[in-house]
């Protein structure tokens, strides 16, 4: 069981499912919402994850998606696009242990800021990952 939670440690949750989807997400929506270049998601099915601890609070960051952060510190912790309801993407560095979830891909690498070199290997998509 994989377990997270925000940085003033108010929110806690708890993943009991094999994440997909690890992914690097540099779009500018994720961007502007961290402060930070790109940020790494991971997503499991909505009922293999649970908040043990505390209420986050929810932003309707777009008019099809939905993040979760803590209210007091404000580290986002979810992402929950209205087209995916099967899904919720979770932030990979607010897990205890981040480096258990290594990215599989890079997204939106179109919306890139120009000064990220992406030379770690991993695919990357213009947009969102294909289907294939």
């Amino acid at each position: 069981m994989l377990q997270g939670g925000c940085f003033c440690g108010r929110i806690r949750y708890e993943v009991a499912g094999r994440p997909f989807h690890e992914t690097n997400c540099h779009c500018s929506i994720c961007r502007r919402t961290t402060g930070a270049p790109f940020v790494a998601w991971f997503s499991v099915r909505p009922s293999e994850f649970r908040f043990a601890q505390g209420h986050p609070t929810r932003f309707r960051s777009s008019s099809k998606a939905t993040r979760s952060f803590c209210p007091h510190c404000g580290t986002q912790l979810t992402f929950q696009a209205d087209d995916y309801p099967d899904q919720v993407d979770i932030t990979t560095c607010s897990l205890d242990h981040p480096e258990a979830v290594p990215p599989r891909d890079q997204t939106y690498t179109s919306s890139k800021v120009q000064w990220i070199e992406l030379a770690d290997g991993l695919p990357q998509f213009a947009q969102a990952r294909s289907s294939a």
